[in-house]
């Protein structure tokens, strides 16, 4: 047994839903106590699962100096949706760990490369998370694709044309939130205003 093999366990038991220490022990074939000789508590073992799916998006994206910034922070940011997006269930237990891991801190140091203002990459980071957490928030089980998650929105999407004119005409747009297009275009635009 090793921290690697924890970690696989903890992640399926965040994937089907349940990550608790005595699940986790379980799953491994260790005693609840025998698991803190991996890892101090939960928090510990989410921490070290955000820092393995950061890991997991191509962070040679965030790094390609021969490209300009944006375009940098757009690659790699798409690439980490489709990573987190495999994961749904496990986004809102590594929003709430301290990214504070190697790879965590490596993705922060090129933030910070690519815009030098500590509140410009934040900002970035805020809405990159946050438009992953809320899509994510939407998944309950694997993940379908994309055009039918849109189509499951609008046919969901019942709004009062009398009561809510705007939101009524916005219909296909608010359906389409949860797009690959949606997310581009806000980060875009999320770039463009800290320029």
């Amino acid at each position: 047994m090793d921290q690697r093999a924890v970690l696989d366990a903890a992640l399926e038991l965040i994937d089907a839903g349940g990550l608790t220490m005595r699940a986790l022990a379980t799953r491994v074939g260790l005693t609840p106590g025998a698991l803190y000789t991996y890892f101090p508590d939960r928090a510990a073992i989410v921490t070290e699962l955000a820092d393995r799916l950061l890991g997991q998006a191509d962070l040679a994206l965030l790094e390609d100096g021969s490209r300009p910034p944006g375009e940098r922070i757009v690659a790699f940011s798409l690439d980490l949706r489709d990573v987190l997006m495999r994961h749904p269930a496990a986004v809102p237990a590594i929003l709430g760990a301290a990214f504070s891991g190697p790879v965590a801190l490596r993705v922060g140091e090129c933030l910070l490369a690519a815009l030098p203002d500590p509140r410009a990459s934040y900002t970035v980071m805020v809405y990159v998370l946050g438009a992953i957490a809320l899509e994510a928030a939407e998944v309950h089980g694997p993940v379908p694709p994309e055009e039918e998650r849109i189509a499951a929105r609008r046919a969901a999407l019942s709004i009062d044309p009398e009561a809510f004119p705007r939101t009524h005409a916005a219909t296909d747009a608010i359906a389409a939130y949860v797009s690959t297009e949606q997310f581009r275009w806000g980060l875009e635009r999320v770039l463009a205003g800290l320029a």
